[in-house]
């Protein structure tokens, strides 16, 4: 079982990284393998709408985007942090989920895969980016893990969040909750299979009614 962890902070080794660290020190504890990718110092463009994933199964942009794409088809859950600019993620985690999930929205089954949101501000402005990076994992059918407070650290360095004990102590909770749901989803899975999900409605209103 693997969980894929996303630091999406241009600091490799700051407050965020520090976050996801205890999240993957207390997976690996109870049987969880997980990867670590670093996409906050990268050049990551956003989407141009253009549909060449409809008909190649990859985003046009030949980035870390299409790298970590079969990454997700064989993960069993994905970590995303990010750290707070102006009460919004990071504009390299915001492309970087807006062309995951679009371009691999026919070509991999994302049911059922946990998702977990991991967030790090100096003071203020984390939860909106909390229910910000949650909506990728809400429109596509899988299961938001949650733990005894909003997943997030506070600290303007990696120092300052060893002093948030909360935080630290929120992020190992997070931690055992997705691992406890990514080995019941596998042993219900493996019993029942997936739940079916239907797909035929699409509603547009193109009578204008």
């Amino acid at each position: 079982m693997k969980v894929l962890v996303v630091n999406g902070s241009p600091h490799l080794h700051g407050c965020t990284d520090r976050a996801l660290t205890e999240v993957e020190e207390t997976l690996s504890r109870c049987g969880i393998d997980t990867e670590r990718i670093n996409i906050g110092n990268k050049d990551i463009r956003g989407c141009i709408a253009c549909n060449f994933c409809r008909s190649h199964g990859k985003c046009v942009f030949n980035d870390i985007v299409n790298q970590v794409s079969p990454r997700l088809a064989e993960a069993d859950g994905i970590v995303v942090g990010s750290p707070t600019y102006y009460s919004c993620a990071s504009g390299q985690v915001r492309s970087f989920l807006d062309r995951l999930f679009y371009s691999t929205s026919g070509s991999i089954d994302k049911t059922m895969k946990v998702g977990a949101a991991v967030v790090s501000s100096r003071r203020a402005g984390s939860t909106s980016v909390f229910d910000e990076i949650n909506k990728y994992f809400t429109i596509s059918s899988m299961p938001i893990v949650s733990s005894t407070y909003w997943n997030e650290v506070h600290g303007f360095e990696a120092a300052d969040v060893e002093k948030d004990a909360e935080g630290l102590q929120t992020m190992r909770n997070l931690g055992r909750n997705m691992a406890f749901l990514v080995k019941a989803i596998a042993a219900a899975k493996s019993k029942e299979g997936l739940p079916s999900q239907e797909r035929g409605a699409f509603t547009s209103f193109p009578d204008g009614k």
